[in-house]
């Protein structure tokens, strides 16, 4: 049985929160990273991760390693930041960011050094931090060692793969991590048709919902965590009853 995180495990240079099962005792079958948006941090997503209330699930909010410029707040993912008048680049490039999730905390500490399974580790993440968590999956997909290339799951709100992340596959064909794309009311919505089209094209399975209100958020009702806790309904392990030495077939 993997121990749960500390934050000793991962390098001194992230910043991040572990929030461990409940109740106290409970064992960590799972993983689920949880990654925010552009211009923000991680305090908000430790209360979230909080409510989860998910089963033997460690989550870990992890904070993006970017501060804003020109002394504002708040944090983001990419390469750059890029201002196209009074708007910023959705899309500015990822490339640290994806091998920051995908191989330091991921291959190096989550497999490498606790012993959790690849399918034992799911990522949430919040518009730009959608972005970074399709592009670790695709990441794991191109790079990683056979049966080491599928995760738990990714759950996207507001966001989609960003063109920045298509490459060659060398070979590889589309991930074979399930994803959950999750957007509201177009055209507000950052998870659009083309969006939702090239993502499609990275993954083999993907669900799309859709809230009833305008534009993309985090969840704010039952009505919009539902296809959420559904997909991890699915997605996650639990060893609960499980005899010792047991294999799960699939």
């Amino acid at each position: 049985m993997p121990p749960i995180p500390q934050s000793s495990d991962f390098p001194s240079s992230l910043t991040l929160s572990i929030i461990p099962p409940a109740p106290p005792g409970t064992n960590s079958t799972n993983i689920l990273l949880i990654l925010h948006g552009l211009g923000d941090t991680i305090a908000p997503y430790n209360s979230f991760a909080s409510a989860l209330h998910l089963p033997e699930t460690t989550c870990i909010t992890l904070q993006a390693p970017n501060p804003l410029p020109f002394l504002l707040t708040g944090y983001h993912w990419g390469d750059d930041l890029v201002f196209d008048g009074d708007t910023i680049d959705p899309d500015p490039g990822f490339t640290r960011a994806t091998r920051l999730v995908a191989h330091d905390l991921i291959v190096n500490v989550l497999i490498g050094k606790l012993g959790y399974q690849p399918r034992e580790i799911l990522i949430l993440g919040y518009a730009q931090g959608a972005a970074v968590a399709l592009a670790a999956a695709m990441e794991l997909n191109r790079s990683g060692r056979p049966g080491d290339r599928e995760i738990g799951g990714v759950v996207a709100l507001g966001g989609v793969v960003p063109l920045s992340a298509v490459k060659e596959d060398g070979g590889r064909g589309k991930s074979r991590t399930p994803v959950l794309l999750v957007g509201g009311r177009t055209p507000e919505s950052a998870v659009t048709d083309g969006g939702t089209s090239r993502t499609k094209s990275e993954f083999e399975f993907v669900e799309s919902v859709r809230w009833q209100r305008k534009g993309d958020g985090m969840p704010s009702s039952r009505e919009e965590m539902m296809p959420i806790m559904r997909f991890f309904a699915r997605r996650l392990r639990s060893r609960s009853g499980v005899p010792e030495g047991s294999v799960e077939l699939s």
